[in-house]
């Protein structure tokens, strides 16, 4: 069943809090652990619900072509390979019987760890070495186990209840089977494969998917034998017999990851959670920092509207650390969209500062704006906060607010290192942008006179040049001559 995250509309969620009946996308729990399912509610602390990729899954038939590209990977080809080409190769004494049995062994146990495999979240196939390793052929008996136990639950009906009844026990175990196959190959339990309960709740939970499968089943065994049997009839029979086997192991290959792949995609009504594993293999644990759960929190606590909670999470994290620039915007992005005039003007000097920064020098003459509204004649404080915010609107061609924010620097910051370029930034702005050059040439004197020990000192002749002559206030230009 799919469930989007409460938080984020249209995005599959991954955990689900029972306490709190809320579903939560993975942007929402930064700090959980999806390995090992363990995430806490980050409202009312309970440990939560992993869903896995039941919420995201496609579903079975919308993949087809997936499926049957599937054993054309390495790993099944070599096992098909090794498996269908080999036995043809050997001589027919003991050797060659005993080494095609335990390849046929070893064939049938890998298709049932394709099921497994797919099942816990893996859409590629497992390594070739899952077939001749030393364990798992104990797989192959028990379903051996399971066709004789079923057969003899088929024979018993007919002795208790006749023909009809026969029949119909038949038809269970003929519908079940693919059920049943899917049971063996997750728990290796012969009593789950052939409990006609445990098999009818499987198909129940599926649902209606489980008989359009079926239907895919039948259709893929007609084409397997279809396949093997056109073969047979139009080659030779040492090209036919091995192409046969191939067709075979190629066409159950994509029916037992279809059937593991209709385990993955109704994990959670079956009871369990996995997620896709091959698009990502590294450990999640790198996003469990303190950091990606805060803005989780913010962002829930702002969808919820509990702006105050913001505002108060995002100053005690300002108290911590408080040059943070990704706290900062957060801040100036909520106090300008609350319109909260008082606490832009508290955090004024971070705000303009960070503003600086950027060059955002609108942003800038909007604080600036609301901070005059609200004090009638405000002036900065902090002179190189002055120089740093001008700079910005300088370059953006805001004059008059550059001489607003510089006016009277020499009264309110007497002997101020940044007196000297406070007043050639000013002197700059009557020249370039007002064209009031005897203003402009006023203030580069100023510095001239006031300002001697100053490294721009040596540079402001050729300003007072520029001036004289109505150009743009540049500087001295760049020299290349080498002394002689």
């Amino acid at each position: 069943m799919k469930h989007d995250c409460h938080y984020h509309p249209g995005e599959p969620a991954k955990w689900h809090c029972g306490e709190c009946l809320t579903h939560y996308c993975p942007s929402c729990m930064p700090d959980a652990a999806p390995r090992r399912q363990h995430g806490l509610c980050p409202h009312c602390g309970r440990n939560m619900r992993y869903l896995g990729a039941a919420t995201e899954v496609v579903p079975f038939w919308n993949r087809l072509s997936a499926f049957f590209r599937y054993p054309f990977h390495v790993d099944p080809l070599m096992v098909i390979a090794i498996c269908t080409f080999v036995p043809m190769l050997l001589s027919a004494n003991l050797i060659g019987v005993l080494v095609t049995v335990l390849l046929v062994l070893a064939l049938f146990k890998y298709t049932y760890a394709v099921i497994r495999h797919t099942a816990d979240g893996h859409m590629k196939p497992p390594p070739l070495a899952t077939a001749f390793s030393g364990d798992g052929f104990g797989i192959v008996i028990l379903q051996l186990v399971v066709f004789v136990l079923m057969g003899g639950l088929v024979f018993s009906a007919g002795l208790v209840g006749g023909p009809y009844l026969a029949l119909l026990v038949l038809a269970f175990a003929v519908l079940a089977l693919p059920a049943s196959i899917m049971v063996l190959a997750m728990e290796h339990s012969v009593m789950a494969a052939v409990n006609p309960m445990n098999l009818a709740v499987l198909i129940s939970r599926i649902g209606w998917p489980y008989f359009l499968l079926y239907g895919y089943v039948i259709l893929l065994t007609l084409a397997s034998g279809a396949a093997q049997e056109f073969a047979l009839n139009h080659f030779a029979p040492w090209l036919a017999q091995p192409l046969a086997g191939f067709l075979n192991s190629t066409f159950t290959l994509i029916l037992f990851h279809m059937l593991g792949y209709l385990l993955f995609q109704y994990q959670e009504e079956l009871g369990f959670a996995s997620d896709l594993q091959d698009a990502d293999e590294q450990d999640s644990g790198h996003q469990r920092d303190r950091s990606g759960r805060f803005d989780a929190d913010l962002d829930m606590n702002l969808k919820d509207g509990n702006y105050d909670r913001v505002l108060s999470m995002l100053k005690d994290s300002l108290k911590r650390d408080p040059h943070n620039s990704h706290r900062i915007s957060q801040l100036y992005l909520l106090l300008k969209a609350r319109h909260d005039t008082a606490e832009l003007c508290r955090f004024h000097p971070r705000l303009l500062s960070w503003l600086a920064s950027r060059n955002d020098s609108d942003g800038i003459k909007e604080l600036l704006r609301i901070l005059e509204q609200a004090e009638p004649g405000f002036r900065l404080d902090d002179p190189e906060l002055s120089l740093a915010c001008a700079q910005p609107l300088y370059r953006q061609g805001e004059y008059k607010a550059v001489l607003r924010l510089l006016q009277d620097f020499h009264k309110r910051f007497p002997d101020c290192e940044q007196l000297a370029p406070a007043y050639l930034l000013v002197a700059q702005a009557l020249a370039n942008g007002l064209g009031l050059w005897d203003k402009a040439t006023a203030f580069l004197s100023f510095i001239e006179k006031k300002c001697p020990q100053h490294p721009l000192h040596g540079q402001i002749a050729a300003y007072k040049e520029q001036a004289s002559r109505r150009e743009p206030l540049k500087g001295p230009r760049a020299t290349f001559a080498v002394d002689g």
